[in-house]
């Protein structure tokens, strides 16, 4: 018998060498920051993929308008508000990205049932309580002292939380009806964690300019508490009045009046057995128990619409509507 020829082992995967670690190592450094990056997000750096929302930066561009004009009638005085920036990011990294001290106000929204942060620097408060109160102005540059904030400080960033929250509501008014609750305040990151470190979130800095100062807002809202509204998120910008087709809702305006619906008239109801209905035959008489004039029901199909009187008319029964129902009757 012949012997069977081994099968020859395969070849060695090529090891990299050290110059070709350093190259990929050198590719991955931040971009202006020279640190090499980190294993972890080497691992874990493709984990998470993001979605492109067209809609949210028309829903944040609204936003700076608005608050543009909230602010104003907040602190009588001039205030410049624009969208500086809006990225998708893991929650880790806007953490990261925070410039500390820095407040950092919880909210929930209500309808989708989760939680989002609002982020305002320390500066940005030391400068709305000084205008507010009456305090010199800054001149060009000049950094604000870094001090632990007061209770009034604390008083006057809450109310600028509610404001900044009214009006998020106001910008996702056109996509959807939603409502924000103001939760609670921290000024360390670890206690103000809204989801999962690796977890995605939508990253929105609005800078503003106030009496020779600037500062920025960020708002902070996780990929999980946008999921109730992702498709309308996903959806492309149709004019001013986003989220809506205003020629569409126009045209079938026009086309409802032109549609035929059918009225039924209660005129009786009866019980009968199941024989009694089974024996009837063509040309058989059921009596109407009700009497001429009475209140009768007009409705399309299970909806009522009007109530009416029964009476004759050219030998016909007939039907003088009384008033139309304000409240849907099934």
């Amino acid at each position: 018998m012949s012997e069977r020829p081994e099968s020859e082992p395969p070849a060695a995967m090529p090891l990299l060498g050290r110059d070709e670690i350093d190259a990929i190592l050198e590719a991955g450094r931040d971009s202006g920051a020279g640190a090499p990056i980190t294993v972890d997000r080497l691992i874990h750096g493709n984990a998470v993929s993001y979605e492109r929302l067209p809609m949210a930066d028309i829903v944040f561009e609204h936003l700076a308008r608005i608050l543009g004009g909230s602010l104003r009638n907040f602190i009588q005085d001039n205030v410049e508000v624009r969208l500086a920036s809006l990225a998708s990011q893991r929650l880790a990294d806007s953490f990261a990205a925070i410039a500390n001290p820095a407040l950092l106000a919880v909210f929930r929204a209500r309808e989708w049932d989760n939680l989002g942060v609002i982020v305002i620097e320390s500066d940005m408060i030391y400068s709305l309580v000084e205008i507010m109160l009456g305090g010199r102005r800054a001149g060009a540059g000049e950094p604000a002292s870094r001090k632990p904030l007061t209770s009034i400080e604390r008083n006057v960033a809450e109310r600028l939380v509610r404001l900044i929250l009214h009006d998020l509501a106001a910008s996702f008014a056109p996509l959807c009806t939603v409502s924000f609750d103001f939760e609670r305040t921290e000024t360390d990151p670890r206690f103000a964690t809204i989801g999962r470190a690796s977890g995605a979130t939508l990253t929105a800095r609005i800078s503003l300019s106030l009496a020779n100062r600037s500062g920025s807002i960020g708002i902070i809202l996780p990929y999980a508490t946008l999921e109730p509204v992702r498709e309308l998120l996903l959806q492309q910008f149709m004019g001013e009045k986003f989220g809506r087709d205003s020629i569409w809702e126009s045209h079938l305006a026009e086309e409802l009046w032109h549609t035929d619906v059918e009225l039924e008239a209660m005129l009786d109801e009866q019980t009968m057995s199941l024989g009694a209905v089974m024996a009837m035959r063509e040309g058989d008489v059921m009596p109407i128990g009700r009497p001429k004039g009475s209140a009768i029901l007009l409705r399309c199909g299970d909806v009522g619409l009007f109530t009416a009187y029964a009476g004759v008319r050219n030998g016909r029964i007939a039907a003088e509507i009384d008033h139309r129902l304000d409240r849907v009757v099934r």
